[in-house]
């Protein structure tokens, strides 16, 4: 087939598997666009009609639109490390950065449960568990060989879990203080020159990173190296002229990463992977719970301390998405600035520490004979 067909169809599964991620942001959901995508791709990678199959060895779509995608959420992420992320952490930083490692550390053991206690392999555990987000673990999963299938499934699982969850009890505990203001802004800065000529520098900065994280053979570089190339740029740009620099990006970005990274992973579904999901559906299901109840222990711990409200503490260190926590904190009146701060770190810490720490462990394990269960 010529590759222009192979492209053109290429495009038509992306827009077809964007209308459901459409349907469903009609709902609301801040993340609906990725959901939406990946059930419709899922579904026709499961159904494979002719006029959308791709022949030969390619099984789901050109692996450069995820990269796209992710190169489009790493210099999202990458933009949100500011000046004011460094003045919230002046000081509380001790306790905000220990309750970060220990909701890592109790994830890391929630998916140690989940591969002892289900069929699911060693690495597919460890990325489902993960609190790096939707957005980006199923897609650093499928680069290390887990199943993006049950990862994918597992992380939205949690996150439904997590909205549904935290911000009830953290509402109906402690109640905010009236009239408080957000103190994130929402909306688009107006559009400057200056504005469209950052986004080129961050864009070329993040393409930069990408290209070092290949050569330092980095899990899923397009993310990881170019956020921290963008957040490294961002930060010390701003920190010399003594403000934040401002980049044109329009939510519509992030809609189009969300459509991309959404159909690519969906495409690669197959049969195959949902076998034997029940028990393990189960187990995560119990871990996530236990997870969620350890996070609201240690939102507690760090309300006592440092007189962060339990609201803004609560969203802050809750595993769910940057997205929906930040809706839910302009919602219940919390400090949105703080939340997002504290979600984006633990992402970025997720997504540089522990892709290549549970590579390690899988390997060792698959040496011990460990890496899978009979």
């Amino acid at each position: 087939m010529r590759e222009g067909t192979i492209f053109s169809r290429n495009i038509k599964f992306i827009v077809i598997s964007g209308i459901g991620g459409f349907l469903l942001s009609l709902t609301g959901m801040s993340i609906g666009w990725m959901i939406g995508t990946l059930l419709v791709a899922a579904f026709f990678s499961f159904r494979r009609p002719p006029w959308l199959t791709l022949p030969g060895k390619q099984k789901g779509l050109n692996p450069y639109f995820l990269r796209i995608g992710q190169c489009i959420l790493g210099i999202e992420l990458g933009q949100k490390i500011n000046l004011s992320i460094v003045h919230i952490f002046k000081e509380d930083w001790l306790i905000i950065i220990v309750i970060l490692l220990l909701s890592i550390l109790f994830s890391v053991l929630s998916g140690f449960v989940l591969w002892k206690f289900s069929r699911t392999d060693m690495l597919t555990s460890f990325f489902g568990t993960a609190p790096g987000g939707l957005s980006a673990m199923p897609g650093i999963a499928e680069e290390v060989g887990a199943n993006t299938a049950v990862v994918s499934i597992i992380q939205t699982m949690r996150v439904f879990l997590v909205v549904l969850t935290i911000p009830l009890i953290a509402s109906t505990l402690i109640a905010s203080p009236a009239g408080h203001t957000s103190s994130a802004a929402t909306g688009i800065p107006a559009f400057e020159l200056s504005h469209i000529l950052w986004t080129i520098v961050l864009a070329f900065v993040a393409c930069g990173g990408a290209f070092i994280g290949k050569r330092l053979k980095f899990p899923a570089p397009w993310l990881v190296g170019g956020m921290a190339s963008v957040a490294i740029v961002q930060s010390v740009s701003s920190s010399i002229v003594g403000h934040d620099i401002v980049s044109w990006w329009p939510h519509s970005v992030i809609v189009v990463a969300q459509i991309l990274m959404g159909s690519s992973i969906g495409s690669r579904f197959h049969k195959n992977m949902l076998a034997g999901l029940r028990k393990t559906l189960v187990v995560a299901l119990l871990g996530t719970l236990g997870l969620i109840a350890a996070m609201l222990g240690c939102a507690f711990i760090v309300s006592k301390l440092t007189g962060i409200t339990f609201v803004t503490a609560a969203l802050a260190f809750a595993p769910g998405g940057v997205a929906e926590m930040a809706t839910m904190s302009v919602v219940l009146h919390a400090d949105s600035t703080l939340v997002v701060a504290v979600q984006v770190i633990r992402i970025i810490s997720v997504c540089i520490i522990l892709p290549p720490l549970f590579t390690l462990i899988h390997h060792y394990g698959t040496r011990k004979g460990m890496g899978s269960h009979a």
